[in-house]
């Protein structure tokens, strides 16, 4: 089963097995042909396959033309954020986020510093498959310049969306796990400059990831472990590029990382920042009853930051994000920010005077269920496809052929997609009982196997 995935959000594969120095050397290539030159920045995670993947980046920008910045190891955020804020025609995100060591991924970024949007993704890669790249003489070859203060600014840029004096004062105690990904050093830092006292782990950028990198319930031991014989207030779990963040109870409970919008949500609309909330299909239902107590509407896209983002600005949203542990916090910039997310949560646990456990106790309750079916990308579509002639089912009350196949109800619902990220069919289903949602989630995921 082949690990590479082309999409609109970029190039995503197995390094040594999918992932090819040819292949980057020409997606980058295609890149600098669609932003037909000029100043380009380039970040990277701390995977081992890194160097390798921003040299092979390199050549392909270089030698279409662009002049290349290289900001180093730094969360794709501050990329984003940098991009913004220069010259540069755009941005490319050397990191596979949330997925296992052996990936590595390259993501596009233009010139607003915010990921491509379907449509100029999908001509991006019409250049990549064409294979006719702008191709640069001897003498207009650019040397790289180097930027190494692009997350310092993006921090700067946090702590001017935040209350500093009201988190100083709160005297919180927080335990971090960096996961020796992009964050190591930032996030540590950012919340020294909070005046909080600081337990930090996995925070080594030249060390292998300490367990998987993404930011769900299951890998987040080490930080449960830590929170609570620190007895810290809160804990936060960064994953590889700083684009997700998970958080832990000062019990050292985990309440998933659905929560993480939930609570920026909450924060966001309590400042009375303007407009929706946005988010995707597969996140919970309690993003939609935070934001009805505030009297604000929900915006529901296809899931991927880069529909996310985009929606975001088009709908003048105060808050965005992904039950994943994303966050867009479009005052600041349209990306997934977990740092961001972190400090506004510091924040509204400083203003409310309430811990991060009872915090979460008011967030209405459901319970969700994901499972996964490993399935060739070639094959998937016609599962779906399969699985969609069934029809609606009895239970639900709407359809929604957006992004796979979601029905629900006020109660329940599920959401079956091909996952974007890796050769997989998502089965997603919530409800109010654990029970209902565990049996919807075996029941579509046998049929999907059936249709396999």
């Amino acid at each position: 089963m082949s690990s590479l995935r082309i999409t609109i959000g970029g190039v995503r594969g197995v390094v040594g097995e999918s992932l090819t120095p040819d292949l980057i050397v020409r997606y980058s290539s295609a890149l600098a042909t669609y932003l037909e030159g000029g100043e380009v920045l380039v970040s990277r995670d701390t995977r081992p396959s890194g160097e390798m993947v921003l040299n092979c980046a390199l050549t392909g920008l270089i030698a279409a033309g662009c002049q290349v910045t290289d900001l180093g190891i730094c969360p794709t955020a501050s990329l984003q954020l940098a991009v913004r804020e220069s010259d540069a025609v755009g941005g490319l995100a050397l990191t596979a986020g949330h997925n296992p060591e052996q990936w590595n991924a390259l993501k596009s970024v233009r010139g607003d510093g915010m990921f491509l949007n379907p449509a100029e993704a999908a001509d991006l890669l019409d250049i990549y498959h064409q294979g006719e790249f702008i191709k640069a003489t001897w003498d207009f070859l650019q040397p790289v310049r180097s930027d190494d203060n692009a997350a310092d600014r993006h921090l700067e840029a946090i702590c001017g969306e935040v209350d500093l004096e009201a988190i100083s004062k709160s005297g919180l105690r927080v335990a971090v796990d960096c996961t020796n990904g992009a964050c190591s050093e930032y996030g540590p830092r950012l919340l020294e400059q909070f005046g909080l006292d600081v337990v930090a782990m996995n925070t080594e950028m030249t060390q292998p990831f300490p367990h998987p990198p993404e930011p769900s319930r299951q890998n987040l031991g080490q930080l449960q472990a830590l929170t609570t014989a620190a007895t810290a207030d809160v804990g936060f779990a960064f994953d590889a590029d700083g684009d997700r963040l998970a958080i832990v109870c000062a019990d050292g409970s985990a309440p998933g990382e659905e929560m993480t919008l939930c609570l920026a949500a909450e924060m966001i609309f309590l400042r009375g920042d303007p407009g929706p909330v946005v988010t995707n299909l597969s996140t919970t239902q309690a993003v939609d009853d935070i934001a009805r107590r505030h009297g604000r509407d929900t915006i529901r896209v296809h899931i991927g930051q880069a529909y996310i983002a985009e929606a975001a600005r088009n709908y003048s949203a105060a808050v965005a994000g992904e039950g994943s542990g994303g966050v867009v916090f479009p005052r600041l910039h349209y990306a997934h920010d977990s740092m961001a997310a972190m400090a506004h949560i510091l924040q509204l646990i400083s203003e409310s005077g309430k811990s991060i456990g009872e915090l979460i106790s008011e967030i209405p309750a459901y319970h969700m269920c994901k499972e996964t079916t490993a399935c060739p990308i070639e094959m998937a579509f016609s599962v779906l496809e399969g699985l969609r002639r069934q029809g609606k089912p009895a239970w639900a009350e709407y359809e929604d052929l957006t992004d796979g196949i979601k029905y629900g109800d006020a109660d329940q619902w599920v959401h079956i997609r091909v996952s974007a990220t890796e050769p997989l069919i998502r089965v997603i289903t919530e409800a109010r009982e654990a029970q209902q949602a565990e049996a919807l989630a075996r029941h579509y995921t046998n049929e999907v196997r059936v249709l396999m």
